[in-house]
């Protein structure tokens, strides 16, 4: 009988060599979609026995509880963070806790690419592929917002001031990857303000 192989999208990619950022693929983490009414009063408690806090419903924000996050994705989705050990164990608990009520809890592990980008630029480097405007102060710890990303579709996560995660579907994973490797190469640097270095 043949063996489940689990392969991250970027597990061929090189290290990356003369960025002016750190970039890296975030793998092992568990996805699951969950869906149901935030009105739904039956919903939200089940959700929160399971999950230990209470869904956001703010919208574009998150909250984490230990090693679960869970990301406001519109106003009756989320998507739920975990190692990707506890996925399977997580997934169960939420699906006997709504068991009769309007939901959906989906293991979606394998649908995205989660790209980190680490550092001073991580943001100036973002905004090269979208239109968001990232120096906003709407955009602190903890942000999230759906962008369309060098032209496909993207997730953003604001982990901390200078930590960012970009969550694509896994097809679009090598194209993501290229073009952040093509836009945060140290030549590539830019700063928002004062006056640019003269190209060589």
């Amino acid at each position: 009988m043949s063996e489940l192989h689990v392969e991250s999208p970027l597990s061929h990619v090189a290290a990356p060599q003369g960025l002016a950022i750190g970039l890296r693929e975030m793998t092992g983490r568990g996805m699951i979609d969950l869906r149901g009414g935030a009105g739904d009063a039956a919903f939200m408690a089940a959700a929160k026995d399971v999950l230990g806090a209470a869904l956001p419903t703010q919208p574009r924000t998150s909250v984490s509880w230990g090693d679960i996050k869970a990301l406001w994705l519109s106003i009756d989705q989320w998507l739920i963070l975990c190692p990707g050990g506890r996925t399977a164990e997580l997934l169960a608990a939420l699906r006997t806790a709504l068991a009769g009520i309007h939901s959906l809890a989906v293991d979606v592990s394998d649908m995205r690419a989660v790209i980190r980008l680490e550092g001073e630029g991580s943001r100036e480097i973002l905004m090269k592929g979208s239109s968001l405007d990232l120096i906003d102060g709407s955009y602190g710890p903890g942000a999230v917002r759906r962008m369309r990303f060098a032209e496909i579709a993207a997730l953003l996560h604001v982990v901390d001031d200078n930590i960012f995660d970009v969550y694509v579907f896994r097809s679009y994973a090598d194209y993501a990857w290229e073009f952040l490797l093509a836009t945060a190469r140290e030549p590539a640097k830019i700063r928002l303000f004062g006056r640019q270095a003269a190209p060589v």
